[in-house]
């Protein structure tokens, strides 16, 4: 009785799936693994693409095995075709759908946790040289978007305009996400967030924009060649930044700075976190609920990122054992209502004497 490594998805939203076959595909397609060979099994539409394309062993047809077994719908095809490769043990990521689980009646079906292909976490070369790729999809959203703002005029109403209108945080989302598309990236839920909007770190900002107050950038384009994701953020004010502010980003920048020295093989992440934590409570900019909402530092020092936005390891309150070709982001904040948001993001890979960070773009608060 052999044992097989099961997959059926979409691989444009699978990552698991892209990562075996490196095979883009809008539509569910199978994906097994036995004997130590791989393949797939695809549709009339995509298997000539599939066969110049996918990194597997063999590509089969859909259509001929629908024949083959007198069956249309791939829950009806799957115990056909397992059991022709003779398999009785059948691994399955957490996400498998349950509806074709139930049709694997007469298996051994195995949820293997996360994460279902361990070496996702180590980067190769070629994965560092494409996640540098869509950093730099990253970089030039982030350029146009300034651009934007740099060369856009301060109301007496202390609003900032553009072409005579009111700047909106729309707009210059707007911006940024089609300078990433000209370049073959997609971008969504890029945060321009303003003021108070920047204290929640995952609010993507809307309505007018004010000079002399920081604003929020973050953005995570995906490349739609590779599928790898890039992340950067920097804050900026358009005019003069408040002394509490400068304050603000000189600490998150030095936060930033100290997470990067410590970052290496071998360091736990939940050290380094804390760390960066202690640093922002000893300068007086301490974390905690105030009159109902969070303000300080709040979320993880930083996360994975690859072929998802977020992967494992966490640089948070939680155990992670750095290794060598982890790729990470390293991005401290924080956040007071009535002043507004500081965050400062890079990405860096991680490397046995330290970190080497991918990130070009500079840092600074005043345009």
């Amino acid at each position: 009785m052999k044992t097989a490594r099961l997959i059926v998805a979409a691989s444009e939203q699978d990552a698991n799936l892209l990562y075996a076959t490196g095979l883009f595909a809008p539509d569910a397609y199978i994906y097994f693994a036995v004997a130590g060979r791989q393949y797939v099994v695809m549709s009339d539409l995509e298997i000539d693409r599939a066969r110049r394309q996918a990194r597997v062993d063999r590509v089969l047809s859909l259509s001929r095995y629908q024949k083959k077994y007198g069956v249309r719908a791939l829950g009806d095809l799957l115990p056909k075709l397992l059991r022709e490769f003779g398999v009785g043990i059948v691994e399955v990521p957490a996400n498998f759908p349950i509806g074709l689980a139930k049709r694997l009646r007469g298996f051994q079906v195995k949820v293997i946790p996360d994460p279902f292909f361990p070496a996702r976490e180590i980067k190769s070369a070629l994965e560092q040289r494409q996640l540098t790729a869509a950093l730099r999809l990253a970089e030039e959203g982030l350029r146009a978007g300034l651009d934007v703002v740099r060369l856009s005029r301060i109301g007496r109403d202390r609003y900032l305009y553009w072409q005579r209108q009111r700047l909106t945080s729309e707009h210059v989302q707007g911006v940024i996400n089609a300078a990433i598309a000209s370049r073959g990236g997609s971008a969504a839920h890029t945060i321009v967030a303003g003021g108070n909007q920047g204290c929640d770190p995952h609010e993507t900002g809307h309505g007018p924009l004010r000079a002399h107050q920081p604003i929020i950038f973050d953005i995570f384009p995906r490349d739609l060649k590779t599928g790898y994701w890039g992340d950067i953020t920097r804050t900026i004010v358009r005019g003069r930044a408040s002394d509490r502010v400068r304050t603000m980003f000189a600490l998150v920048a030095k936060g930033q700075d100290l997470a990067i020295q410590q970052l290496r093989a071998g360091v736990d992440g939940q050290t380094v976190h804390g760390a960066v934590r202690s640093l922002f409570d000893q300068q007086g900019f301490t974390t905690g609920r105030h009159q109902g909402r969070m303000q300080g530092f709040f979320h993880g020092t930083g996360h994975g990122v690859g072929l998802e936005i977020h992967e494992v390891p966490r640089i948070a309150p939680v155990p992670a054992i750095l290794q060598v070709g982890q790729v990470v982001t390293v991005e401290p904040g924080l956040y007071y209502p009535g002043t507004g948001g500081v965050r400062l993001e890079d990405v860096v890979v991680i490397t046995a004497r330290g970190c080497r960070n991918l990130t070009r773009f500079p840092k600074f608060l005043e345009i």
